[in-house]
């Protein structure tokens, strides 16, 4: 491999070439995606799975998607199904059918029993307080448990008595045997398993204790014969611990390494605190567009590619950093751009009637569905004599460079023709704009103008007659503050943002609209991406706004190359 072929590569795949060229694992790379059936994933999930299955697929391997069932009490197949959804949706497809470590809770009990026989692990009957205690600080040793030194046939015992449900939850505990003054606290002693009689959503009352995540993670790796174990930053202390179980049993060795998680300004991804969100109802549930979800960015529009795209951008890091949402809405945008047919919808209505057009005609316009892709040909709009602008699209006294509608200005109407602004009529205690009254010129249509008149602006409108009443609803960033949940003194939901939904239930929109499907994702002209949302009915259509058209992040990244 050429030095600069080398530095083309992430360190991941650094490893993985080093891997293959020294014929590691008869040259097989098998990664897996292993999260736990406890929440929604959101856009931290989305850089874990990407990562694994791009690396796997790049080097023709396979990834497994493992659900880490260990914890009945939070897990549910709610979850699990919503799993699946979201990666499939992502575009991926994981090896076979999905596992789970519930598949292996014999296998690990196995484990677990020879650990006790070569004198590694001991049940513990101490109170989590008292274990605690005994446990010491990174600076102070920890001290060794009176029930470190049990015999291996009462261990074996009481393991199996644990197993069996004689005793109450939280009356023992399985331990491995380490080292109660590593440095790593990981390593003093850490609990392999609990007494926890709840039923498992997959296993019933089969079990009576469960494995802790830290005995059935890296051991669930070895079982399938992972040879990458990808994971976060945050596991890379319990590196150590999963090496020490790998080798006490003699088992495959899974190598694990980690990456940066996704950090994305404005968001949280602690299931934790979400969950959070969700159950004290300061969101609409766990597909709240203003999630962090995966479900949430799917309900509000964002297409996958554009997630995938941004999570390659973002790159992988050794250290934690901060990702700009600016970059994650220019991958949106970019995709959407692509994508997305154009159409006319007008949010803050204002009327317009053209005095000279006649009063029972309805022309149909042609307008192109995306000018990025032809091949997405044109629709027709009906026009008529009172049609609806946009409010902000009128001015008095417009100032020189304001190329919208004005008195005794021209401007042009979307695929129709260039207006003439006559007059208006204000409603006289309050000031506002009541109608807006113009002429038209009737050879100015688009397509075939002959008429010579020029017109700067161009506006987007709808017949009223024809026009679609729809909801529209606009959302913002749920926080405040780029980092809401790494303030020590403060409470993240302090940082909510009030204004983060609009909801809009007097827009009016072209009829085309009429026929569009759940999910579908377009361009409202001038105003941003928008889909239609699962709560439209026959009787209204809702569509939720994906992303705005300003793209603040291309802006920069033009602004700092010319410097």
């Amino acid at each position: 491999m050429s030095e600069e072929t080398k530095e083309s590569l992430n360190f991941i795949e650094q490893i993985i070439e080093e891997d293959l060229k020294n014929g590691k694992h008869e040259g097989r790379v098998h990664t897996r995606f292993p999260p736990e059936p406890n929440g929604y994933l959101h856009i931290g999930h989305a850089k874990a799975i990407v990562t694994n299955f791009e690396i796997a697929k790049k080097y023709g391997g396979k990834t497994n998607l493992r659900l880490d069932d260990t914890n009945p009490t939070t897990e549910n197949t709610q979850f699990v199904e919503n799993i699946k959804k979201d990666i499939e949706w992502l575009g991926y497809e994981w090896e076979n059918h999905e596992l789970y470590a519930s598949d292996y809770f014999d296998k690990l009990y196995e484990f677990a029993i020879k650990l006790i026989k070569k004198g590694k692990a001991y049940v513990d009957d101490l109170t989590p307080e008292e274990m605690a205690e005994l446990k010491g600080e990174p600076t102070r040793p920890g001290k060794d448990s009176p029930y470190r030194d049990r015999p291996v046939e009462e261990n074996l015992d009481l393991f199996e008595r644990m197993k069996n449900g004689e005793f109450p939850d939280g009356s023992r505990v399985l331990r491995a045997k380490i080292d109660m003054s590593a440095p790593n606290m990981l390593l003093r002693d850490p609990i392999m398993y609990r007494i926890k009689k709840e039923p498992h959503h997959r296993t019933g009352d089969k079990w009576k204790i469960y494995p802790m995540y830290d005995f059935a993670h890296g051991q669930s790796d070895s079982i399938e014969g992972i040879t990458h174990s990808l994971c976060s930053l945050e596991f890379i202390h319990h590196r150590p611990l999963y090496n020490w179980f790998i080798e006490q049993l003699e088992i495959f060795p899974s190598r694990q390494i980690e990456f940066a998680r996704m950090n994305v300004a404005y968001m949280i991804t602690s299931k934790r605190k979400l969950r959070k969100l969700v159950e004290e109802g300061y969101v609409n549930g766990w597909d709240d567009p203003r999630m962090p979800t995966l479900a949430g960015m799917r309900r509000r529009g964002v297409p996958p590619a554009s997630i995938r795209n941004f999570c390659i951008r973002a790159g992988l890091a050794k250290r934690e950093n901060l990702i700009e949402m600016e970059l994650l809405n220019f991958s949106i945008r970019e995709e959407l751009n692509k994508t997305a047919a154009r159409v006319m919808t007008v949010l803050n209505p204002l009327k317009v009637i053209i005095s000279n057009y006649p009063e029972q005609l309805v022309e149909e316009m042609e307008v192109i569905n995306n000018p990025e892709d032809e091949s997405m040909g044109s629709r027709k709009m009906p026009f008529s004599r009172e049609i609806y602008i946009e409010r902000d699209d009128f001015m008095e006294d417009p100032p020189k460079k304001f190329f919208r509608m004005g008195p005794g200005k021209n401007v042009r109407l979307k695929g129709a023709y260039i207006l003439h602004c006559e007059d208006y009529k204000k409603d006289p205690e309050t000031g506002e704009i009541l109608e807006v009254y113009c002429t038209y010129y009737p050879d100015s249509r688009s397509g075939s103008d002959t008429s010579g008149v020029k017109a700067k602006g161009v506006l987007h409108w709808v017949s009223i007659a024809q026009a679609l009443p729809v909801e529209v609803r606009n959302y913002e960033r749920l926080f405040t503050d780029p980092t809401p949940a790494s303030h020590e003194d403060k409470d993240y939901l302090e940082f909510l943002n009030s204004e983060s939904l609009e909801v809009i239930e007097t827009a009016y929109a072209e009829p085309s609209l009429k026929n569009a499907k759940i999910g579908e994702q377009l361009q409202f002209m001038r105003k941003g991406y928008y889909c239609v949302d699962p709560d439209s009915t026959d009787e209204k259509m809702v569509f939720n706004r994906t992303v705005t058209l300003k793209d603040s992040w291309a802006k920069a990244q033009k602004k700092g190359k010319k410097k």
